[in-house]
């Protein structure tokens, strides 16, 4: 397990999400470039699972009805960021909508990657709706046990 700096912000960023989803309207989330913060709306947040191996770190991103070509992942400074669009049907004009929960528009998600990634070599899969994003960890940083002495 890797110890990570506090960081304000990443928590105000994470409680946004939470409050966004309870009420089913998008909150602004924080974003930061080159030490510089930016306000970003996202119109909804697809929900991720990270996952841990020996190898590499995991990321699953639920995207029903996206299309490959409207995703974007990248990883800048230390920030792996996956971003795109999921774009409503026209309606047509004999159908009377009596209920719009799903939620459509521009999405984005930002992850501070751990510094044991090795940034080179990330995959991205794209397959029935989830975004399977792999992340190998550098050669140097698989576990090792170390015994300690007790003096």
């Amino acid at each position: 397990m890797n110890l990570t700096k506090w960081d304000p912000l990443r928590e105000l960023d994470e409680m946004a999400g939470r409050f966004g989803h309870l009420f089913g309207r998008p909150f602004p989330l924080m974003r930061r470039d080159a030490g510089r913060e930016n306000l970003t709306m996202a119109d909804w947040v697809p929900a991720v699972d990270i996952s841990e191996t020996a190898e590499s770190f995991k990321l699953k991103v639920e995207l029903p009805e996206v299309k490959k070509e409207d995703v974007h992942v990248t990883l800048e400074n230390g920030m792996l960021t996956i971003q795109g669009e999921r774009r409503q049907e026209k309606e047509e004009k004999d159908t009377r909508m009596h209920r719009v929960e799903c939620s459509y528009g521009s999405f984005l998600r930002s992850f501070q990657v751990p510094e044991n990634v090795d940034g080179t070599r990330i995959d991205a899969e794209f397959k029935d709706g989830m975004l399977l994003v792999t992340l190998p960890k550098t050669e140097a940083a698989a576990p090792k046990v170390t015994e300690v002495q007790i003096h």
